[in-house]
């Protein structure tokens, strides 16, 4: 919760940022602030000096002139900019006013020793201009101040033989003043300064593990983290060993057909986020989504010997899945599951709204697998079958018309086997 301080501040410079967008609005808070800083601070000093050169006698006016119309140019000029609405002005003005007004207080008071060194006051400008303009930005403050140092130097000769007599006490409350001041202000402006960079830098942090953890729940994490190390939208791998699973809700089209568009997606979402449950229990890989069909591999991208035995565990899962979530909807739901085993091309191509997604003649047979299957049934190719022949039992299916291939055999799988099981298909 903002202080109420906090709270007034923002409604003073509402005017500055209009409709600017958030990253530029910040900005303009940030260096409204840190300028907010260096004029109150100087201005506090140039209430001292006023007060204090009034106080030594009428011929010391002109001295207390200069930080009194420094006062008045730049409350001025603050009216002036904010009804006008025009901060980058008052940036400019403000330096320039923090750059020249100490320079013109020492060579009045009569150079270097006579004025304790007020100009020290004037590193405020560049030091502000590095804060709120940038790096670029503030060179050209810092050097106009290196050079008004230099003539200040040069002429010190000339201003001081025109120096009235200032007393020693208050010459050395004007050096404490002066070195203090002007070192209390600078650690206060870039201690405030650092500790917005911080909590932008934190900001930063926590968009990029957002970012990072999206990028890791649209992609498998190991190709996101080559993504992220290359910065190259392709990446395509050769997997010869997979197995690819596609599971279809049975007459989706007329379940949904007297169903509202939000309540088709929450029926889809309910169906699904169980699968992708099972798939992250049985550590396979979720492509996509389809529709209402479910695409999912295993062996890729991370290969692994056992990829064909998982799946079909997984699949066996479906049935007791899918009643579980007929009873929480009220509604029965039956799907058709085709599964096939080959080699694929996995990957991601493109640079924008990429995903990974898989190639290759296997995919195409996995399809037809789950298009020319029965509901709540689980048909899978003659490659799927001879790697998990010796441990499942299979049901065959003869002349099945699977497009591209012709007449085919396939098998539907109906469980483990264990050792008093004889697979039926043999």
């Amino acid at each position: 919760m903002m202080h109420q301080a906090d709270r007034y501040f923002m409604r003073l410079i509402q005017p500055f940022l209009g409709n600017k967008p958030p990253e530029i609005a910040k900005a303009v808070v940030l260096g409204m602030a840190i300028l907010s800083i260096l004029v109150l601070a100087e201005s506090l000093a140039c209430v001292f000096w006023i007060f204090t050169l009034s106080s030594l006698g009428e011929g010391y006016a002109v001295m207390a002139a200069v930080p009194y119309i420094y006062i008045i140019i730049s409350y001025s000029s603050l009216l002036v900019f904010y009804h006008f609405k025009r901060f980058d002005a008052f940036t400019f003005t403000q330096l320039v006013m923090l750059l020249v007004m100490p320079f013109f207080m020492q060579w009045i008071i009569g150079g270097l020793q006579a004025s304790s060194g007020v100009a020290f006051w004037a590193i405020l400008s560049p030091v502000g201009a590095l804060m709120i303009l940038g790096t670029r930005q503030s060179t050209p403050w810092f050097i106009l101040f290196g050079l008004l140092a230099v003539l200040s130097w040069w002429l010190n000769d000339q201003f001081s033989m025109h120096a009235l007599p200032i007393p020693g006490d208050i010459r050395d409350a004007f050096f404490a003043i002066n070195m203090a001041g002007v070192s209390v202000i600078l650690y206060i402006a870039m201690r405030y300064f650092q500790s917005e960079k911080a909590k932008v830098l934190e900001a930063l942090a926590v968009e990029k593990s957002r970012s990072e953890q999206l990028l890791r729940s649209i992609l498998p994490e190991s190709v996101a983290k080559r993504l992220h190390e290359t910065q190259c939208g392709r990446i395509a791998d050769s997997h010869d060993a997979v197995t690819i699973l596609f599971a279809d809700i049975v007459n989706f089209t007329r379940i949904s057909a007297g169903m509202t568009p939000a309540a088709v997606v929450d029926l889809l979402n309910h169906v699904f986020s169980r699968f992708d449950q099972l798939a992250a229990q049985y550590g396979v890989e979720k492509i996509k989504t389809i529709g209402d069909a479910y695409m999912v591999i295993a062996g890729a991208p991370s290969p692994r010997t056992d990829h064909a035995h998982v799946m079909a565990d997984m699949a066996l899962e479906v049935p007791a899945l899918l009643d579980k979530v007929s009873r929480e909807i009220g509604m029965p739901l039956a799907m058709r599951i085709g599964m096939n085993s080959g080699a694929v091309v996995a990957g991601i191509i493109g640079n924008t709204r990429f995903s990974y997604d898989l190639w290759g003649d296997a995919v195409n047979i996995a399809s037809r697998m789950e298009t020319t299957g029965l509901p709540n049934e689980i048909q899978v190719s003659a490659a799927t079958y001879e790697l998990l022949k010796a441990d499942y039992c299979f049901e065959p299916r003869c002349g099945v018309d699977i497009k591209g291939k012709g007449k085919v055999v396939t098998y539907l799988l109906k469980g483990r086997m264990d050792k008093h099981d004889v697979d039926v298909s043999r």
